[in-house]
């Protein structure tokens, strides 16, 4: 059709050329569908039209301009379809094969509108039936312009929503990690001067994978160099709100640096500490960069040796040193201000907080545990020190020396920080305002740590209860008087006006009720001492290298124990030793012989067949019960309804974890010891294990980083250090000042 280009782009002159160029070739298309005998037959003209006029209006035109568009080239097709036909009934010419109408009607069907905004969403220009012709489209100027219609869609409906990009960007391809970090945070010199750093977006909507919303018209506000905790109950979706800010996929000032600790890093030969140097991107590229450009310099020195110095060679040489020095003096200010020359230092005083000996800095990545490559990608984000600092449960790999060095070291750190995070003291000792995340909203608790936010969130919620029964009093009191008096001749004016009050009055919703999640061990039968005990014991998988030496625990009916320390140091050695999975080298295990022990691992989930459900698994470990008796029994656990009924894939952490609560009290024990209870489970898990502890009758042993559960539960503390278990003269707290010390005297904790 001639000039279609032209009415295109003056119908829509704001839209994107890539979208343009493809519903004219689209339109071409069918126009020359039009002169074939056959498909012309099959072509619905108004259906194609009513498709371009869809993906146009996605694409961000105007609607009234399409419209008129569309008429105006249906009409046209209409009539070349009908003269064409008539020529063809004439002449029988049916040589023409110009496309297969079957591809059109493929992409025209409603569900292929976002795909084909993407260029048909295909990996090649155009389909056909037996031959394939590879796409010639520049990938570049591609994802250039999908950025743009994915701006300018979110921009006119001001949400933040997801866009399906074209399968020609292969998406699968991640890039790594020096180059997704230069993506997220472009190296800019001198441009963010003078900017803000704080972040405010404004009314946003933030969907999950599969279409469900999380957040809906929220906004989200974080004031530069204050430390915000994200709290909400598990699965509300917390950990996605950090994903998207940390792709910038909600809209952050590009000059604002992003680093999110998410998950371990890749192992390799590489060692620990040039590992957390080589997370600061920009330091890397900064110093090649240098070294590129003085050398540079140095070859155009000797160059210009062998040319007149008036030459036009010399000339060119000197100005192109010229803007080497140029871009090499604002290379060495940008070291300088991120303190290049004490990189090194730094990093080796933040893997030795986070647990690192000088020793293991040297270990390559891949000789480290899962749980210290987590603490690798702490180190390294610590050390990247970003604008935003985004971290997601930091504290669920760490033991209770380096969660009180991340704690003491947020303290000071001076940008902003967001951390999801369940343990109340980590949050009241890192927290300057806390987020709470619920009901598809943010609730802002300006100024305060997790106890004041959890006392004022309750008193918010009261009063909002009150207020709403108030007003649920006032209706039924107006709605009485509405229904006795409204056929009262001599009242009915004073009904009329109760009735309009009535529909004044605004609709409040009752606030929403904290799920109560319990927890309860069965009360054991009574045993007489001794219960457990350990005599000088030592043990070691061989007797020249002891990681237990002349130990000394016992645990009676009413004991509440933590065991603390640093990983490594033999805590889980010991709960084996005390269960008699491991024989001591040395000394005595004495115990009631009816004594029962009820063991929780850290990693109680490899012990469980996730895909059967919670009642049948329980039958199949720990048979003698009715289906009806697991029930009530994992009832009691918080895992009420069908929860106990469905795949324990489908559970959440926290529920996972309760599961293997209820599993190991199967056996009535007299003990519960306990590896890390509190990883996965929310603040009301959280208080119902507390709880549930505290009730119980026999005694407890327990390994753990939370700090609140701790204080909460246990009266004795037991220190894991130096080859040997000992018992702690104070509370957590205390122990907590005593790592610090420590820290301290050996130059560990240091300002920023």
């Amino acid at each position: 059709m001639s000039n279609i280009g032209l009415q295109v782009r003056q119908a829509v002159p704001s839209i994107d050329p890539v979208v343009a160029d493809y519903a004219v070739g689209y339109i071409n298309n069918i126009h020359q569908a039009t002169e074939d005998s056959v498909f012309a037959q099959q072509l619905d003209v108004e259906e194609e039209v009513g498709f371009i006029s869809d993906l146009l209006k996605n694409a961000g035109g105007d609607a009234a301009k399409v419209d008129k568009l569309a008429q105006s080239v249906s009409a046209k097709l209409l009539e070349e379809l009908k003269s064409n036909q008539a020529k063809l009934e004439l002449t029988g010419d049916t040589s023409k094969r110009l496309l297969d109408v079957n591809l059109l009607k493929n992409h025209a069907s409603k569900r292929n509108i976002n795909t084909s905004l993407a260029l048909l969403g295909v990996s090649r220009d155009i389909e056909h039936a037996g031959r394939h012709v590879e796409s010639k489209v520049d990938k570049k100027k591609l994802e250039k312009a999908e950025k743009k219609i994915a701006a300018k869609v979110a921009k006119r409906a001001n949400k933040f929503v997801k866009y399906e990009a074209s399968k020609l960007l292969n998406a699968s391809e991640d890039a790594n990690y020096d180059e997704f970090f230069l993506k997220i945070n472009p190296i800019e010199f001198g441009s963010g001067a003078g900017k803000s750093k704080d972040i405010k977006i404004d009314t946003f909507d933030l969907y999950i994978g599969d279409g469900q919303r999380i957040l809906s018209d929220a906004s989200l506000s974080l004031s530069y160099g204050h430390r915000y905790g994200l709290v909400g109950r598990n699965g509300i979706g917390k950990s996605t709100l950090l994903r998207a800010l940390s792709r910038r996929e909600l809209n952050v000032p590009k000059h604002i640096t992003i680093l999110h600790v998410e998950q371990e890093i890749t192992g390799s030969e590489i060692s620990a500490i040039q590992s957390v140097l080589d997370a600061d991107v920009w330091r890397k590229q900064l110093l090649s960069e240098e070294k590129k450009h003085q050398d540079r310099i140095q070859e155009i020195e000797e160059l210009k040796k062998e040319f007149d110095e008036e030459s036009l060679e010399v000339k060119k040489l000197d100005n192109e040193r010229d803007d080497l020095e140029t871009h090499l003096q604002e290379i060495e200010e940008k070291l300088v201000e991120m303190e290049s020359d004490k990189a090194e230092a730094r990093a080796a005083s933040i893997l030795f907080g986070l647990g690192f000996t000088k020793e293991s800095q040297q270990k390559p990545t891949n000789s480290f545990s899962g749980g210290w490559r987590m603490r690798l990608s702490l180190a390294r984000a610590l050390f990247c020190k970003p604008d935003l600092l985004l971290l997601d449960e930091p504290s669920n790999m760490l033991d209770v020396p380096s969660i009180t060095f991340l704690a003491n070291y947020l303290q000071t750190y001076p940008a902003t920080v967001l951390v999801v995070s369940h343990d109340r003291a980590f949050l009241n000792e890192v927290a300057t305002d806390i987020i709470h995340q619920h009901s598809e909203r943010l609730d802002y608790y300006r100024g305060q740590d997790f106890d004041n936010f959890y006392n004022t969130r309750e008193e918010r919620r009261k009063n909002e209860m009150r207020e709403y029964e108030n007003q649920m009093a006032y209706r039924q009191h107006l709605q009485t008087f509405i229904d006795k008096y409204r056929y009262n001749a001599a009242k009915s004016s004073e009904a009329q006006s109760r009735i309009k009050k009535l529909e004044k009055l605004p609709v409040l919703q009752p606030p929403e009720e904290d799920k109560v999640i319990t927890c309860k061990f069965p009360d054991p039968d009574v045993l007489s001492p001794p219960i457990i005990r350990l005599q000088e014991v030592s043990f070691g998988y061989t007797p020249e290298d002891l990681l237990l030496q002349n130990v000394d625990l016992d645990i009676q009916m009413d004991s509440r124990i933590a065991l603390v320390g640093a990983n490594g140091c033999g805590k889980t050695t010991l709960l084996k030793v005390l269960m008699e999975k491991l024989r001591p080298l040395k000394g005595y295990v004495t115990k009631n012989p009816r004594l029962r022990i009820g063991y929780f691992a850290q990693h109680h989930v490899d012990s469980m067949d996730l895909t059967t459900s919670a009642v049948d698994w329980m039958s199949k470990a720990f048979p003698g019960k009715t289906d009806e008796e697991y029930r009530r029994h994992l009832g009691s656990f918080g895992i009420t309804g069908t929860l106990g009924l469905q795949k324990m894939q489908l559970l959440s952490g926290g529920q996972k974890s309760r599961v293997a609560f209820a599993s190991l009290c199967l056996n009535n024990p007299h003990i519960l010891i306990m590896d890390e209870p509190s990883n996965h489970l929310d603040t009301a898990g959280l208080d119902a294990l507390s709880d549930a502890l505290k009730n119980f009758k026999g005694g407890v042993l327990m390994v753990s980083h939370d700090v609140s559960v701790i204080d909460s539960v246990c009266n004795e503390i037991w220190v894991s250090e130096g080859g040997t278990v000992k018992k702690f003269d104070g509370t957590i707290y205390d122990y907590k000042k005593y790592i610090l010390a420590a820290a301290d005297a050996s130059g560990v904790v240091k300002k920023h």
